[in-house]
């Protein structure tokens, strides 16, 4: 994996069913940046299959600093949530929130069957969304006199930046998005460039 590149999905994935034995096992997937949005999500399942017994999830948060839980909800020790999670990690994903809903049918799938369920549930909910790569971008700001613009200008056009902000006046302000591999670079040319003050944002 390039190291300035990460996969996640923009919007939730359409529900899949996988069927075992009687069960039922309805997946989804969902985009998330927190733990609140975690438990919006879930809540809103839970409003939905009202009936359903397990609600089974693993949610990946964080780009450079991860953050994961796996939560087997009632089901036998790690024959649900792990196995949802590992399916978050061969799919290379994060910022999502992967569930699998079960009704169930009767008959007991046992350990091996459950994890094999949750495992399928799962990677069919990743594979109905769709998966962006995205980058990891890092963003500065510009101060510079307006006497400047152009020499600003060039290097913006020549390495293709993107400006999120601006601000054009006497004294002019850009916010910029850089790539992550290209930042060090990217920050060298304005840090040389005269008069022209650059810092990172958080």
């Amino acid at each position: 994996m390039k190291e300035d590149v990460y996969k996640t999905i923009e919007k939730p994935s359409v529900e899949t069913l996988f069927k075992e034995k009687g069960s039922k096992f309805f997946g989804y997937t969902f985009p998330v940046t927190s733990e609140d949005d975690v438990k919006e999500r879930l809540e809103e399942l839970q409003k939905k299959h009202h009936t359903a017994r397990h609600f089974c999830y693993a949610y990946q948060l964080g780009i450079e600093k991860i953050k994961f839980r796996a939560n087997d909800d009632g089901e036998p020790n790690n024959s649900a949530g792990m196995p949802i999670y590992g399916q978050i990690q061969s799919f290379e994903v994060t910022n999502i929130l992967v569930v699998s809903v079960r009704y169930f049918g009767g008959t007991k799938l046992g350990v091996g069957g459950l994890i094999s369920a949750y495992k399928t549930s799962a990677q069919m909910a990743l594979e109905a969304s769709d998966i962006l790569e995205k980058t990891i971008n890092i963003f500065y700001k510009l101060t510079f006199n307006y006497d400047l613009m152009n020499a600003v200008q060039r290097v913006v056009k020549e390495k293709n930046i993107e400006i999120v902000h601006q601000k054009l006046e006497m004294n002019c302000e850009y916010t910029i998005s850089v790539r992550k591999n290209d930042s060090e670079m990217i920050f060298t040319i304005f840090d040389n460039l005269y008069k022209v003050e650059i810092k990172e944002l958080e």
